[in-house]
């Protein structure tokens, strides 16, 4: 089987090009075969006033597109920007990685790929901020 395979949780939401679908009293799989559908897992979503980190702004440029508030053409250079921006200070290999498979993700116009990636440098970026305060 081909496409994006969704497992949801009971009651779990998300948006699917731009319509919000809430999932059930029993966890279920969704098996999403469109190509370049939008998707979001709601809770995975990051609100504006959560946006406050370099990481998390660029994370919400590439959910912008997800959720249909930003076409792919508009946030394609922020995006792009941001991740090298991002590559100038998170330099070890599990980041640049990473980061490259974002930049590819944009390219090729695969947002919820890209987010996934960037999503994965969120922990770092704690740490980092974390560390920094103490």
């Amino acid at each position: 089987m081909t496409g994006l395979v969704l497992k949801l949780g009971p009651h779990e939401r998300v948006l699917i090009n731009g319509a919000v679908i809430e999932n059930g009293e029993k966890r279920s799989r969704l098996a999403i075969m469109t190509p370049n559908a939008n998707i979001l897992r709601l809770r995975d979503a990051i609100h504006p006033e959560q946006a406050g980190t370099p990481v998390r702004r660029v994370c919400y440029l590439a959910q912008l597109v997800l959720s249909g508030d930003s076409t792919a053409q508009e946030a394609r250079l922020p995006l792009l920007r941001g991740i090298e921006q991002l590559s100038q200070v998170l330099v070890d290999n599990d980041s640049r990685l990473l980061l490259s498979q974002a930049s590819e993700a944009v390219l090729a116009d695969q947002h919820y790929q890209a987010l996934k990636a960037l999503r994965g440098l969120l922990p770092r970026e704690d740490r980092l901020f974390a560390a920094h305060a103490s």
